[in-house]
Formats: C-alpha cells, structure tokens, sequence
C-alpha cells in the first residue's frame, strides 16, 4: 500500500543538478512526499532522518549520492521503515544494482504508489553503515584525494600507481572468516560480492543484493615481477578475491584511512566489517528497468602498467 507521509531528503548538487533538472522536488511534493533541501555546508544527515521518524515519516527516501543513502539507509532499518532510492547522484551504483534508471531519476517516484518491496543486505565497517562497499589502504587515499569527486577515473589512474609501488604504499592485514593475508596495499569490502575484479574508480555491478555475504578483494603488490603478473587481470597473482561474513581489517597504526561509500572517514584499528542479511527494507518502482550486469572492465592491468612506467596500449 501507498505510504501515508512520506519523507525525502534531496541534495540539489548532486549529480551536477538533477534535482532541480528533473523537478524531483516539484514532482515529489505533489506526490504527498515531504521534501527537506539540503543546504550549503555540513547538515547532520542521519539526525534530520530521525527526526523524520519523530514526526511520524513511514517511508524515508533519498534523492543524492551513495553516501548520504546510506545515512539514511541506516535510520530506515533501525526504525524498520521502507526505504526509497531516487537515483540523483553522478552514479549512484546502488541504484542500478537494484534496477533504477540514473536517467530518468523521476521514475523512482512511482514505486510511491505502485511499488514492490525488496529485503537487501547492508553493510557495516566499525559500526558505520554501507550499501556499496569501504575501501581501505591505496584504495581509500584515493577516495581522499580532493580531485576524486570531480574525476573518479583520472585521479585513480594518476595516483594509485604510487600509492602501490612506491615507498608510501600501505600495509595492511585481513581476516575473513578463516582467511587470512598480510602485506595488503589495498583492500575493498564490498555489500555483496562484485562480478567482476574493480577498482576504486569503477566498482563494476553485483548480481544480487541479498546473498548475506560480503565481496572482498586485495591488492598485493610484491616488487616489478609480481606487479608484472597484475596485468593478467583477476587471475593474476597479487590478487585475492573471496566472499565472507565479517572481515577484520588491522594495521600498525591506532587508526586507517577509509572510503565508506565514497565518504573519506578514519577509522579504528582493527575495523570489523560485517553483513546484516535482509535488514534494509528498499521500495522499488514494479516498471523498472531490472538488473543489467554491465561489461565494466577491470583497470588493474592499465594501472599496473603504469605503476611499471609502461604507456597503456604496452609499449
């Protein structure tokens, strides 16, 4: 049944303007939504949320970037509440995986009044929720480059060369259920296991949502020969690939850098990554256009390439 109040967050600059683009504020007040603008400056996500709930808000959507969905992702499943994806960020991955169109983010609103429910999982990392994935070692110092936001690709591609060969290159330790590794310059913890091998920049697609476990995938790099055998892709050597139900991140410091959807955080050592099977409750619009697991290609081989100083095509 249709929602009796409503409640959106929406950020206008997300996704270069497409709220204002798509007149998804216009649209979603005259759908019975209440809308709250997100102002310049940093606002307390999460506590507008709650006190949505306060106010009796039965549904909670969001029309922005990963990282404030899933701010809001976490109030709706502590409070038990359907939860709404209005896709009006750049990319918002977690919208195509759950079959919504970044084109027209306005179709979203349908699932208001002729909407399905599906049960997705949702991760966490020391506590600090995710719907896509926490990145840590070369991975999240990327993500907290300044120029990352603007340009995802290009700044991957200029600074995770250095970051794995050089001699700030991090070090971290894993454990996933009964795995362990050591000597790890990156390491991505992903809410449900990716298709394919990824890089911070293009996170690929995940076949499903609800599998209860976690994708993990490290990066290491152990001198030119065995950063040689990178170019082979995801069978190549140095890296690990594998799914679970908690992962234990440590270092040799009090604290490690992270991106948690995309959001440059610290956190402290050792960060606990778990699954929380079923516990998000996403309304989608029934007319949608479904999963379509895309050909995102994996840029280690490129990225490794340049790590060695060789151009791109291999000459």
């Amino acid at each position: 049944p249709p929602p009796a109040r409503p409640w959106a967050l929406m950020n206008p600059r997300s996704g270069g303007g497409k709220v204002e683009r798509f007149r998804l504020a216009e649209r979603a007040r005259a759908a019975g939504v209440r809308v709250v603008l997100l102002g310049a400056g940093h606002q307390d996500v999460a506590g507008l949320a709650e006190d949505a709930v306060r106010d009796g808000a039965d549904l909670l959507a969001v029309a922005g970037g990963d990282g404030t969905q899933a701010l809001v992702a976490e109030v709706a499943a502590r409070h038990g509440l359907p939860f709404l994806v209005i896709p009006a960020g750049t990319r918002n991955h977690f919208a195509l995986d759950l079959g919504l169109d970044r084109n027209d983010p306005a179709k979203a609103l349908d699932a208001l009044t002729d909407g399905v429910e599906l049960r997705v999982d949702l991760g966490f990392a020391a506590g600090r929720v995710f719907v896509n994935n926490a990145s840590f070692g070369a991975y999240a110092a990327v993500v907290g480059e300044p120029a990352y936001r603007d340009d995802k690709t290009r700044t991957t591609l200029r600074t995770l060369p250095r970051m794995l060969s050089g001699p700030s290159a991090h070090r971290l330790r894993m454990r996933a259920d009964g795995t362990r590794a050591e000597g790890l310059q990156a390491l991505l913890v992903s809410n449900n296991p990716y298709l394919r091998a990824v890089d911070a920049a293009r996170p690929g697609r995940r076949e499903r949502l609800d599998s209860g476990r976690l994708g993990v995938l490290g990066v290491r790099v152990e001198g030119a020969v065995r950063a040689a055998g990178m170019v082979r892709g995801p069978r190549a050597a140095g890296l690990l690939r594998l799914t679970a139900e908690e992962v234990v991140v440590e270092a040799d410091t009090a604290t490690v850098p992270a991106g948690v959807d995309g959001e440059h955080v610290l956190l402290p050592v050792p960060v606990v990554c778990r699954t929380a099977p079923g516990a998000l409750r996403v309304r989608v619009p029934r007319d949608r256009m479904g999963t379509r697991w895309g050909s995102a290609v994996p840029e280690w081989p490129r990225v490794t390439r340049l790590a060695l100083g060789r151009r791109a095509d291999g000459g």
